[in-house]
């Protein structure tokens, strides 16, 4: 089977990045660009290290919004075998699924983040790299956000927190610093813990929330 490319072309990129927010562009996008794959921020050989001591290779992970990235193949091939890949877009889902049909084990849903058709404290590992990014591209001010943005990021955040199992954890990779995010993710139901990722150049972050037992 012929390998997928890694997305370059500048012309799937939005004209504004509101919409990176949007169903309606992902579903342009995946629709335009099916053979490729594309990571946000960094790869499984990136995160291993880290990933490593926050789960168990038997773990119920959760992918939120894992688009055509190649991190949950990476994972699954690296012996986390119990992922759910999630993604509000059915175009990239029968793609990942005809895709991964190798990776048995591993399964694809089409679900929206803010509405996860999980039962409650089930769930392992939630991990999401680039999702919460997603849903808070606006053009306002990223020192006082809409209310309509911080609602929408609240629902993805309580859905989250609502599916974990105790003593889950919720891991956010992003290029978000503490002051602009951390304030997203305050819950008295978990502990919450940020890990810096810098291999020489851009730093990115790494917010480990723990469900309390």
């Amino acid at each position: 089977m012929e390998q997928p490319t890694a997305s370059t072309d500048l012309a799937v990129l939005p004209e504004k990045n509101a919409d990176y927010g949007t169903l309606e562009y992902w579903q342009q996008r995946y629709t335009q660009e099916p053979d490729t794959v594309f990571d946000w921020f960094k790869t499984y050989a990136d995160l291993k290290p880290l990933l490593g001591q926050h789960m168990r290779k038997d773990a119920l992970i959760v992918m939120l919004g894992c688009g055509n990235s190649t991190l949950s193949g990476d994972m699954y091939d690296d012996g986390y075998e119990s992922i759910v890949n999630v993604d509000y877009s059915d175009v990239v889902i029968a793609q990942m699924r005809q895709r991964c049909q190798h990776q048995p084990r591993m399964t694809w849903e089409v679900m929206d983040v803010r509405a996860l058709a999980l039962a409650s404290g089930t769930v392992d590992v939630a991990l999401d790299k680039g999702t919460l990014d997603a849903l808070m591209c606006e053009q306002g001010d990223v020192w006082d956000p809409s209310p309509e943005m911080c609602a929408n990021v609240a629902r993805a955040v309580d859905e989250v927190d609502r599916v974990l199992a105790p003593a889950g954890k919720f891991i956010w990779i992003t290029f978000g610093q503490p002051h602009f995010r951390r304030r997203h993710l305050e819950r008295a139901s978990w502990t919450i813990a940020v890990e810096r990722l810098n291999d020489g150049g851009f730093d990115y972050f790494v917010y480990i929330m723990t469900k309390h037992d």
